[in-house]
């Protein structure tokens, strides 16, 4: 007798994993794809790790698909143009045991840097992609995933979004199913992606995905819901719920595989309704292949290829009604902050002194863009900042960038950091990088990585030594200084943007959030020493505020981190250590 159970997506995706037999799971954390993997570690029958980067990820699975195992890799969106070197390989070679790519898209920016359709890259790859709708499809359709993926000798994309991925719905729980692993047998025409076997393969996976675009007029996963049929509509995921809402009498196909598309059941769909619209978030992906059959749809004419569909947008986007919402009650302005004792604020307090522009990357450290902090002035990519500000010393010349400092986080220093680093050094580049090592991967939530000592399961392991790999590639001047120590900081940035070669400062202080940080205590203001000069108040830290024309520093968020006590020059802030 099945169990159910409310579950996030992500939750319900690691259960379907499980439930499928699946042996590995690798991936690197990233919102909103980072719960999958949080979870379905915690199943001891599946080795789950988190890998340097997506790219590695993904070679893990195809390694352990060859092997004969089923395998899972999840990442964001952005991820995926990290593992799309491997992806697009992996399209022609296929599959052995079952492999399932998790693309976990991010509609509305939440927590990204672009807005991506990775059905888009997966058209490209030749990549089938199926699409739940909701939590329990979310397990249903993993679990499909991998049969489909033995069944047409191909990896499969299941393809998410933020409101899917973080959105709670009733699952049933089923019994995990052992997926025999088969004997490893070599096969160089199949695995082996030089000329002559990649020229056979793609003419494979051309049919594979002829064969599996006619299978997909009767797959279950694409199902047609009559009704009535002026209105006919073609939709996918999390906005066929809005469909179901805003129209509840109107025909409905509802597709669950998305690439390959099922042009005889569409061509039929659309020949029994008066008008067909297609509801697709983001690119229309549906719409475009749809309409180059001849069939005459409304789409992205009257719905937005930007952010976030809702019920309200599709009443007035269809329906024509001028909704009455009244507005929301004006709220006070909370732009995002670093949090009380983050030890980027301390390093960023330096570079604002001495007027340092950040060629910035990905992570919590990208808030140091806005005010007060004022510092980042680019962010790209994972890894970009060492790479562009190496390529500003060869476009602009080594006295353009005394001013300029890299920065980059531990985490995203070992996902694609080192490699720019090596390329600074390589090609005889001359600047400062800034590692902030805040001893975890700060911004999707805290995971471990490859220099904490932690295994995704918990387990200790070897941790990389970010100050001795910065050395074994030849850099002569790498330091370590506490993030907080801002005189010293401030001394070694000074000496080092001046120096001709390449240089390392390792600004090291664990993040304030992390269970095992001991809060040093709590600062306090001696009202009667405070000139209100306000240095205090410079680095922007939420402890800190002027109320009144007097400093208030809220004990309930301060964690005695120091900084501000080290900006004050009339030492009116003192330290009162923690059990004193």
């Amino acid at each position: 007798m099945s169990k159910k159970q409310i579950m996030l997506g992500n939750q319900a995706i690691a259960r379907g994993a499980y439930e499928a037999g699946v042996t590995v799971s690798s991936a690197y954390p990233g919102t909103p794809s980072t719960e999958i993997s949080e979870n379905i570690a915690k199943y001891d029958e599946v080795y789950a790790e988190w890998a340097p980067n997506e790219k590695v990820a993904m070679e893990v699975v195809i390694g352990a698909s060859m092997a004969g195992a089923r395998s899972l890799c999840s990442m964001k969106m952005v991820g995926v143009n990290v593992a799309a070197d491997p992806l697009y390989s992996c399209s022609y070679i296929g599959v052995k045991g079952g492999i399932v790519l998790v693309a976990a898209d991010d509609p509305g920016i939440y927590s990204s840097q672009n807005e991506q359709d990775s059905r888009m890259v997966a058209r490209a790859a030749m990549v089938p992609v199926l699409e739940p709708s909701d939590s329990e499809e979310a397990r249903v359709f993993t679990k499909l995933a991998f049969e489909y993926s033995e069944k047409y000798d191909t990896p499969i994309m299941l393809r998410t979004t933020t409101r899917l991925s973080h959105s709670q719905g009733m699952v049933n729980l089923e019994e995990r199913v052992e997926h025999e692993s088969t004997p490893y047998e070599r096969n160089m025409r199949k695995n082996v992606m030089m000329p002559a076997c990649a020229i056979e393969r793609h003419k494979f996976v051309e049919k594979r995905l002829k064969d599996m675009a006619e299978d997909a007029n009767t797959l279950p996963v694409n199902k047609v819901e009559y009704k009535d049929t002026k209105i006919g509509v073609i939709s996918s995921g999390i906005p066929y719920q809005y469909v179901k809402e805003v129209l509840p009498d109107a025909s409905i196909l509802k597709l669950g595989l998305v690439n390959p598309l099922p042009k005889k059941l569409i061509e039929e769909f659309a020949s029994k309704v008066d008008t067909l619209y297609i509801v697709e978030e983001l690119e229309p992906v549906i719409e475009e292949q749809v309409k180059s059959w001849g069939i005459k749809c409304i789409g992205k004419e009257i719905f937005t290829v930007q952010g976030e569909y809702s019920a309200n947008m599709l009443r007035k986007a269809i329906l024509g009604e001028e909704l009455d919402i009244s507005e929301p009650a004006e709220a006070p302005n909370r732009p995002p902050i670093l949090c009380p004792g983050c030890p980027h604020r301390a390093t960023f307090s330096v570079l604002k002194k001495l007027k340092i522009h950040a060629a910035g990357d990905i992570g919590c450290y990208t808030l140091g863009a806005v005010a007060p902090l004022n510092v980042i002035d680019t962010t790209v990519c994972m890894g970009a900042s060492i790479s562009m500000l190496h390529g500003m010393e060869k476009a602009k010349g080594k006295e353009f960038i005394k001013d300029w400092v890299a920065v980059i986080g531990d985490s995203t220093f070992l996902h694609t950091g080192v490699n720019s680093l090596m390329n600074m050094v390589y090609n005889k580049s001359t600047g400062t990088v800034i590692i902030l090592d805040n001893s975890t991967t700060g911004m999707t939530g805290h995971q471990d990585h490859a220099a904490t000592g932690k295994t995704l399961k918990g387990e200790p392991t070897y941790a990389i030594d970010i100050y001795n790999l910065c050395k074994a590639m030849g850099i002569e001047h790498v330091y370590e200084v506490d993030a907080f120590d801002q005189k010293k900081l401030e001394e070694i940035v000074k000496t080092e943007v001046a120096r001709d070669a390449v240089s390392v400062i390792i600004a090291k202080s664990p993040c304030a959030l992390l269970k095992e940080y001991v809060p040093k205590g709590k600062c306090v203001v001696d009202d009667e020493k405070c000139r209100r000069c306000g240095a205090c108040l410079v680095p922007g830290c939420p402890a800190i505020t002027k109320k009144d024309g007097h400093i208030i520093i809220d004990e309930t968020m301060c964690n005695g981190c120091g900084l501000c006590q080290s900006k004050c020059p009339f030492e009116a802030i003192s330290l009162v250590k923690a059990g004193e």
